[in-house]
């Protein structure tokens, strides 16, 4: 299994209100282990222009903290998954646990219905 995911951060850590953040967390995930985390510094922050950004690097799945319905609607239309309502953590800690099914979420925003208990998307 492989995966891209990117978090976006302020200050190291989850940035709680995903437009503002200082800089994304893209984390490659090969066979369930972190094989890598580099951080990238966005563009400057314009309505709908953060899914086609993250989309040019291949992630397949967003963690973050919160986000608007539309900004969803545009990661899905990307083929990327949406996780909103993280906690406040370091890329690797979100990942880790991500990874391990202890991520606790107060939504998730699949674009798929295949694999889905509980109400959790299963990746």
């Amino acid at each position: 299994m492989k995966k891209i995911i990117a978090i976006p951060l302020e200050n190291g850590v989850l940035c709680a209100h995903f437009g503002h953040c200082q800089t994304f967390a893209i984390v490659n995930v090969e066979n369930n282990l972190i094989t890598e985390i580099k951080e990238l510094v966005p563009p400057e922050h314009v309505p709908g222009l953060y899914p086609k950004w993250i989309a040019q690097f291949g992630v397949t799945d967003v963690i973050a903290g919160g986000m608007g319905q539309q900004a969803i609607m545009l990661f899905n239309q990307q083929n990327i998954d949406v996780f909103v309502g993280a906690p406040v953590k370091t890329a690797k800690e979100l990942v880790t646990d991500f990874l391990g099914n202890k991520l606790n979420l107060s939504a998730n925003y699949c674009h798929h219905d295949e694999n889905h208990e509980h109400g959790k998307c299963q990746h």
